[in-house]
């Protein structure tokens, strides 16, 4: 090999190096679609990020809802409940039930029966003696009384 030809060879061997190099360089230099599809993927993983961070803070709230939407429904039925048993205390049906039952009274023609318990001799009810306080001395008359007697020499007048 001569000279000339070590220096074509090189070349020619340098030749393939350059070009080698610049396609390692074109290899390792990222593309305006790869840096796009980067920019995208970041932004869809931080939105993806934030939209979960979201739906764990609202579970808490959701449950509340619900717990509150229950107590409303329970409070609504209790409602109904108190307005259905108002309704039936202004009627004469519970008038009826009531006198039948605690006030023990009955109607023309019926006889009020109480049951009494087996083996029991009933007790009689004991009447308290009423005492009236009279007075048996005649009550003292009130100082002014005495002085109008004094000056006028008449009864003093009755207010």
């Amino acid at each position: 090999m001569t000279g000339q030809q070590v220096r074509e060879t090189g070349k020619a061997e340098a030749a393939p190096n350059r070009s080698g190099r610049s396609q390692a360089r074109s290899r390792d230099r990222l593309s305006g679609a790869q840096i796009m599809f980067a920019a995208i993927l970041a932004i869809g993983l931080i939105l993806a990020i934030n939209f979960s961070s979201r739906l764990a803070s609202a579970r808490p709230l959701n449950e509340y809802y619900q717990g509150v939407q229950n107590e409303i429904e329970a409070l609504r039925e209790e409602q109904a409940t108190l307005m259905a048993e108002r309704d039936f205390a202004q009627s004469d049906a519970f008038i009826q039930q009531w006198a039948r039952s605690e006030g023990k009274m009955v109607r023309p023609g019926e006889i009020l029966i109480v049951p009494l318990a087996l083996g029991s001799t009933p007790v009689p009810t004991v009447i308290p003696e009423v005492f009236v306080q009279q007075e048996t001395t005649r009550p003292e008359p009130e100082n002014w009384e005495l002085w109008w007697s004094l000056f006028f020499d008449s009864d003093p007048p009755n207010f």
